[in-house]
């Protein structure tokens, strides 16, 4: 990690590092007695743990000149490992909260474990530890063999992985303290979003500078996804955050909207997040791997840029349909279920696209269990949005919405899609970037696979179940007039479907667990290798990736 610095780049380094120090010291002596001092001396150990180890290795060698001429993957490297902790941190609360709601004394009297408190580490952990990093981590190493250039310098991937990570551990830890701003997958406070903006910003840079040195003239369909998952998700975050502290001495801050304004940007960056984080950058993903692991040309590439069009477009309409029956204006709900029914078109597209793309490799569906996690992720993608596009109707609605049918739809997506993407992607990646024929244990792959199939179905089965028996029940009326059910009696009826949860909640967690010991003992493996023939694992000379060339 280090030694691969340039001497100027450990010197940058070290300098940010010094001014974050700073930063983290002013943030602890400004805010005691309140979570921002604690968050001040998360960072102050953060920073000086980092600049312990670049001054350890500071006076090594340079790296070599020769190293330009070979793709740098040492941050995707450190990303998918990132990826695969965060997936079984994130997961595991999961299970935990899930649990909470069958058995509530599973808190064991603790306030920092209460349900408010490890739901938001759950849900930030999943999407922002495990999607984050998997994002990041993918995307360095597709765009550096679908513009055939390396990364721009050695810092600013560092810069943003582990700058990042830093954001995940700040928010996680202010949730354990009940610090939130308690706006849905934007709860941090105001200071841990401007460290994020500032993140961002670098890796959007790096985009952007890779792109213009690309010695392949064409940018290829994955690399528009993710420009698209980092431009848009910059833009939601900084206008749905925007807010006043109540000092630079506390963490808590008031939002600058308010009332039905408010609830609005939200579920407009809400609904947005899940179109450009979850659905936009995944399919990036899917893009360029599942082509490559099936040796297959995209179906119809011209398809593919259709679909995105008409994703970015018809997304940023279709939140409104969060708030139907509210105080929001009924034309503008009636703008977002609109757009929610048209945007199952360039959905399906994509969709569709990718499941033709294994025309002429179903035989090897059968056999490799990494392309069946990207066939399934496609399967549950045409699945969730069909089911996404139907549930913003408005009479729909009027039956799903605050019920557990909306749980069960997102886990459709969270985990049929996002996560068996991921996955599928990562199996196929970590073999390539630590030069081995195979993962270290194919038939463990297999056995993830059907543990995180099994986990989803049981889930969301379980929650159509319990989600459509609330809704009926919430809204059945005896012969007087009054409701049938009490609240109470609705949720007795959950109870069973509320273990069910649970037990497929531990099947895909099993299943992460499982993942993350294929993906070290194969890593340990490959360092095993090069230890006894005495080889470094060096990345790739800079070459065109020929198994995605676009095919009509």
């Amino acid at each position: 990690m280090i030694s691969a610095l340039t001497v100027a780049e450990r010197q940058l380094s070290l300098m940010v590092l010094s001014l974050l120090a700073l930063c983290g010291l002013a943030m602890a002596a400004a805010g005691r007695g309140d979570a921002l001092g604690i968050h001040g001396f998360i960072v102050l150990a953060f920073s000086l743990g980092l600049i312990f180890v670049v001054i350890s290795r500071y006076h090594d060698p340079e790296p070599p000149e020769e190293r330009l001429s070979r793709y740098y993957d040492d941050p995707t490297k450190f990303g998918i490992v990132l990826t695969m902790i965060w997936a079984v941190v994130g997961m595991f609360f999961g299970v935990w909260v899930a649990a909470l709601l069958a058995w509530p004394d599973l808190t064991f009297d603790a306030g920092w474990a209460s349900f408010g408190r490890i739901r938001p580490v759950h849900t930030s952990g999943v999407i922002f530890g495990f999607g984050g990093n998997a994002l990041i981590a993918t995307s360095f190493h597709v765009l550096q063999r679908t513009s055939r250039a390396r990364l721009p310098d050695q810092f600013s991937p560092w810069f943003v992985l582990i700058g990042y990570n830093l954001f995940c551990v700040l928010a996680a830890s202010g949730y354990l303290m009940g610090l939130t701003q308690s706006k849905e997958y934007a709860e941090p406070e105001w200071y841990a979003d401007i460290w994020l903006v500032i993140v961002w910003v670098v890796y959007f840079l790096i985009y952007i500078r890779t792109l213009q040195r690309r010695k392949e003239p064409h940018i290829y369909v994955a690399n528009w996804y993710y420009m698209a998952f980092i431009l848009v998700v910059a833009v939601l975050h900084i206008i749905n955050n925007l807010a006043v502290p109540v000092s630079f001495g506390h963490a808590k801050s008031y939002s600058l909207f308010s009332g039905v304004q408010d609830a609005m940007t939200q579920w407009w960056y809400g609904h947005n997040a899940v179109a450009f984080f979850l659905t936009a950058g995944f399919l990036g993903m899917m893009y360029y791997y599942l082509p490559k692991r099936a040796e297959r040309p995209i179906f119809s590439y011209r398809l593919s840029i259709i679909s995105f069009w008409g994703i970015t477009f018809m997304y940023m309409w279709a939140g409104s349909h969060h708030l139907h029956y509210t105080a929001l204006p009924q034309w503008v709900q009636t703008l977002g279920m609109t757009f929610s029914l048209v945007l199952l078109v360039p959905s399906w597209a994509s969709a569709g696209n990718a499941l033709a793309t294994l025309n002429g490799a179903w035989d090897r569906v059968r056999t490799d269990a990494t392309l069946r996690f990207m066939m399934v992720a496609a399967v549950f993608y045409g699945l969730s949005t069909f089911e996404g596009s139907f549930m913003a109707i408005r009479a729909v609605n009027s039956l799903s919405h605050y019920t557990d049918w909306t749980v069960g739809h997102v886990h459709a997506g969270a985990l049929g899609w996002v996560a068996m993407i991921t996955y599928g992607s990562i199996y196929a990646l970590v073999p390539w970037m630590w030069k081995q024929e195979r993962m270290y244990s194919p038939k463990l792959v297999e056995v993830h696979f059907w543990l995180a199939l099994s986990g989803t179905i049981i889930y969301v089965f379980a929650m159509w179940n319990s989600g459509i028996i609330q809704g009926l029940m919430w809204r059945t009326y005896n012969d007087s007039g009054t409701l049938a059910y009490s609240f109470i009696d609705s949720l007795v009826a959950m109870h069973p479907y509320y273990i069910a949860r649970t037990v497929g909640g531990l099947f895909f967690l099993a299943g992460a667990i499982v993942g993350a010991y294929n993906v070290f003992m194969t890593i340990r493996m490959s360092r095993t290798q090069a230890a006894a023939a005495g080889t470094d694992a060096d990345v790739p000379e800079l070459q065109p990736s020929t198994a995605v060339q676009p095919g009509e």
